[in-house]
């Protein structure tokens, strides 16, 4: 079965389930607070818990892929799993993978992840830019073949990318901005949302650059790493509408209670709903 586009998708996950990503990350700490192993059966009992409690409500979870692999194959086997029951139930699975590289490499991650026939297909993946956009146009292809989307990496939370994220351009525009527009360029025309992303940490204050990509912005940061919803239509300004909120420890550390992670998912994206309507 051919998929909508990503955009579209995402677009209608977010209008009827309300704009929040929550992450899966199965760090050994989180496994300890539930009272969980840091073993492949902890792994599996915490991603089992969390898809049951939110993928038929909120709009995207996006498992943290290192989580996983450091388990070796038998952890790739959950992560299997993981994504499969998660979109089974309705939601929106984003692979947080950061996958970048060049040529038949690059072809070889998009087919992991971004190919129908694989056993971690997602409806989109994180990749990192930074070989020079156009060593991304695998995955670009491979995304729109099947329906999938990509959130390409522009300006991140962590204070280390700005030195390579700020730096500037032989034109004089910074490197966020050069993909950003190598972005916009991507989803022009594309209605409702284009299906390539932008990361764009919700921690920066005002980003300093053009957000209209006409497609959606991954914002990481909200919860634990210290910005909260209100801080979002200063961030992202008049493309606040388009802005996917993530959070992980947020929500995540009031399990293993299934009640108590969803009424913390359902908060924040209402806290979300209440900062966008209000910009």
């Amino acid at each position: 079965m051919t998929l909508a586009p990503f955009g579209a998708r995402l677009r209608q996950a977010m209008d009827s389930r309300g704009p929040l990503c929550v992450g899966i990350d199965p760090h050994a700490s989180l496994l300890h607070s539930w009272g969980l192993n840091d073993d492949v059966a902890g792994l599996e009992r915490f991603s089992r818990t969390t898809v049951e409690a939110l993928a038929d409500r909120v709009a995207v979870l996006k498992p943290q892929s290192a989580f996983f692999e450091r388990f070796g194959s038998r952890g790739i086997a959950v992560l299997e799993k993981t994504v499969e029951e998660a979109r089974a139930a309705g939601a929106l699975v984003l692979m947080d993978a950061k996958r970048g590289d060049i040529g038949s490499t690059m072809a070889a991650y998009a087919a992991t992840y971004l190919d129908e026939e694989s056993p971690l297909f997602s409806d989109a993946v994180t990749l990192s830019p930074y070989l020079g956009f156009g060593s991304l146009r695998p995955a670009l292809d491979a995304a729109a073949a099947s329906g999938a989307g990509v959130f390409v990496l522009a300006l991140t939370s962590n204070p280390e990318g700005a030195e390579v994220q700020r730096a500037t351009a032989a034109d004089g525009r910074s490197l966020a901005q050069l993909m950003l527009d190598h972005m916009a360029a991507e989803n022009a025309g594309a209605q409702p949302l284009g299906s390539v992303g932008a990361v764009v940490g919700a921690t920066l204050g005002d980003a300093g650059v053009d957000l209209d990509v006409n497609g959606p912005l991954l914002a990481p940061g909200i919860g634990a790493q210290g910005a909260t919803p209100a801080d979002l239509p200063g961030v992202f300004g008049a493309a606040v509408g388009n802005v996917v909120p993530s959070v992980s420890r947020g929500v995540l550390r009031h399990g293993p209670d299934a009640a108590a992670l969803r009424e913390a998912a359902e908060r924040f994206a209402a806290e979300v709903r209440e900062a966008v309507a209000g910009a």
